[in-house]
């Protein structure tokens, strides 16, 4: 998710691209090796901006809506431009696609084999946030990461060639966490979209009304439940770091940046005394540095 208000401007590949500074987890260190830089870009730019058209944060102007020919009338509507950029994406895979981020992908699809599924899922999520925007239960928002995050993870592990069954079932476990972590730390964000991704079964346990999360600053209630969804999220993070140990060389350090990310955001919430609704709790690069090196050593 990106801040209420925000919107991309000027070249649209690059914004696109510019907001990999403001995520959780570093997107391609400069450490890898330069084709998987090159790749993984291209596969974050790819999720930017569905993101991005998933929650109306293209910029003025309607370049990307033209670039995915879509006529001006109806370069607001979310779905249809959706709708566009799934028929672009098909492009990849048998001819050429009209979107420079799409363009930008066709070698790493190519590269490391990639199939349509985990794009087309990504893409689903934001249909999806388009039409659900309250979840009853944790199994129903679990369902959602499994569409809005998991694939991410998949993606890595197949562009550096590390994808096995059980290293796809700890990255999801990472992915999810993650997604839960952004999630806390946008609650009041989300809200003015007018979504709320904590399980509504939750926010009853703990006696939380939805008018609580427009407070200037969160209540005992509303800090309890940030609390229990953080310390899942923690969980998730734990049971998916083995992941870590189970690679080695630089995928191993860009594994462990992922899981630290997490952990820092989740150190940031916890800092705050889980009062997310002034703005979103942010580990600062010491912070995030310190849980690199405590995911490398192996500890919690």
């Amino acid at each position: 998710m990106t801040p209420v208000g925000t919107v991309r401007t000027g070249d649209p590949e690059r914004s696109t691209l510019d907001k990999a500074a403001d995520e959780n987890f570093p997107v391609a260190p400069f450490f890898l090796p330069r084709a998987w830089r090159a790749d993984l870009v291209a596969v974050y730019g790819f999720a930017r901006l569905v993101d991005d058209i998933g929650d109306g944060d293209l910029a003025p102007g309607g370049a990307d809506a033209r670039l995915l020919g879509v006529p001006p009338e109806e370069a607001g509507d979310r779905v249809v431009l959706l709708d566009a950029f799934e028929a672009d994406l098909r492009r990849v895979f048998d001819s050429t696609p009209g979107h420079p981020l799409l363009r930008r992908l066709q070698p790493t699809v190519r590269r490391a084999g990639l199939t349509p599924e985990p794009f087309l899922a990504l893409i689903a999520a934001n249909r999806q946030d388009q039409l659900v925007r309250r979840y009853a239960t944790y199994g129903d928002l679990l369902a959602y990461c499994e569409l809005s995050a998991n694939p991410v993870g998949r993606l890595v592990l197949s562009v550096t060639g590390a994808s096995t069954p059980e290293r796809v079932r700890r990255s999801d476990a990472i992915c999810t966490a993650l997604q839960i972590v952004e999630h806390l730390q946008d609650v009041a964000e989300d809200l003015g979209r007018d979504r709320v991704y904590l399980p509504a079964e939750d926010m009853e346990r703990f006696h939380v009304r939805e008018a609580d999360l427009a407070a200037p600053t969160a209540g005992a209630s509303v800090r309890a439940l940030v609390a229990y969804e953080a310390e899942r999220a923690r969980g998730l993070l734990n049971e998916g770091t083995p992941l870590v140990g189970s690679v080695h060389g630089r995928l191993r350090l860009l594994l462990a940046g992922f899981v630290a990310g997490g952990g820092a955001a989740i150190r940031a919430i916890t800092a705050a005394e889980f009062d997310v609704l002034p703005g979103p709790p942010k580990p600062g690069k010491l912070q995030l540095l310190r849980e690199v090196g405590v995911t490398l050593r192996g500890k919690g």
